[in-house]
């Protein structure tokens, strides 16, 4: 699978350079994406259980714990379009851990109709 923004979680990855689980967690998930033919939600949750399908168009956010990090993908056809990085306190600032509040910022950012 092609990742596309794939600069944000390099980005991330720099910001964070002292953090090194965070940046091996980071490695997986590009390792994942990049590797993946995933077809349903799933197996999309099957592959990495830290997967939450945010919006039926195809946004999940992936919650890495180790340094509680949110991480916004869609998924179209075969890529995965990082949308959105940041901590879960960003997260929750932006978000307010609500789907609904997703959807109108997704809205908002041109991204679902």
């Amino acid at each position: 699978m092609e990742i596309l923004r794939k600069d944000r979680l390099l980005r991330l990855k720099k910001k964070i350079k002292g953090n090194v689980k965070l940046n091996k967690a980071i490695d997986s998930l590009i390792i994942d994406l990049e590797n993946a033919n995933w077809r349903t939600k799933n197996e999309i949750v099957s592959d990495r259980p830290d997967a939450d399908c945010v919006h039926s168009d195809g946004f999940y956010f992936f919650d890495i714990h180790i340094h509680r990090t949110m991480i916004l993908i869609v998924f179209e056809e075969n890529e995965a379009t990082v949308i959105w990085t940041g901590s879960h306190d960003d997260y929750d600032l932006t978000f307010k851990g609500n789907k609904k509040t997703i959807e109108n910022w997704l809205r908002k950012q041109g991204l679902i109709n």
